[in-house]
């Protein structure tokens, strides 16, 4: 099928993360996993040779450095970079404090950044490689009670797009996954922190959020062994997309909103065009 390939993979204890290490190994290719604690634990689920496990805090970037540098020096090559370590905060934007979303940035947006940072100069010197980014759906659109998570997920798909155009002369890849809901624990208060304010004006809004999070806990659409099928299988094609979303639901509310987008253009085109400088003849 292909030649094996040598994956960093963060947040890889359990979720989307442990469904991913798990398909990469049964693809023939090797694997270094990160998790905040008890990497023993990972190795003994997985028992695989073709797998190492690191102890890894995105948020601390001397800690991503050595990371990486200990991945390269454990396989000899790095191949596939995949930022999937983060978490939920279902809130309305007034509710949140400012301590929540601070930590929340520095681990969606800046842990991300962090590990980029640490894996390119490797990538770039051996002038090949290919970034993989786990953003949501949430990060093509915003939707009551999200709109702080989406809010790091919009970060991570700027500058992923930008990241994209400066590495393509360097024949490096970059992909930001987006997936709608998927059955993992991401709704469980193991991976959801949820604000302890709660204002009542925005219960017809985000407090019917909050009810809809519980009633589809564990009955998401999305198969997680799909979706980490389907990383498997950009990572070894020529022409990776920069975009994926991933899941129907995904792919409706991302159309949803190019429709609603376009409706704004038509009816204010006038408005958007008419403010540029008159020209001068």
């Amino acid at each position: 099928m292909h030649n094996p390939k040598v994956w960093f993979i963060t947040g890889a204890s359990r979720g989307l993360g442990l469904d991913i290490t798990k398909a990469v190994l049964a693809a023939g290719d090797q694997v270094v996993a990160t998790v905040r604690s008890k990497p023993e634990d990972l190795v003994a689920q997985l028992n695989s040779q073709d797998l190492h496990v690191l102890v890894l805090d995105v948020t601390q970037e001397s800690q991503a450095h050595k990371a990486i540098q200990e991945a390269i020096a454990i396989f000899g090559q790095l191949d596939v970079l995949v930022n999937n370590a983060g978490f939920g905060l279902l809130s309305a934007v007034e509710e949140a404090t400012d301590q929540a979303i601070r930590h929340m940035f520095d681990t969606n947006v800046f842990g991300t950044l962090n590990v980029i940072r640490a894996a390119l100069p490797y990538f770039r010197q051996q002038r090949r490689g290919h970034i993989i980014n786990l953003s949501s759906v949430g990060g093509l659109v915003g939707s009551p009670g999200w709109g702080l998570y989406a809010s790091t997920k919009f970060a991570v798909e700027g500058f992923s797009e930008a990241l994209a155009k400066e590495l393509a002369p360097l024949h490096i890849h970059v992909t930001v996954i987006e997936p709608g809901y998927f059955r993992t624990d991401f709704l469980d208060s193991s991976s959801l922190n949820t604000s302890a304010t709660v204002i009542e004006d925005y219960a017809a809004t985000v407090g019917k959020m909050r009810a809809r999070a519980c009633e589809v806990n564990k009955q998401q659409p999305g198969d997680p062994r799909k979706l980490a099928a389907a990383l498997v299988r950009i990572a070894h094609s020529d022409n990776p997309p920069l975009h994926l979303p991933l899941g129907k639901d995904a792919l409706e509310s991302y159309q949803a909103k190019t429709v609603l987008f376009q409706n704004d253009i038509d009816a204010w085109h006038e408005v958007i065009v008419g403010t540029d400088y008159d020209q001068v003849h």
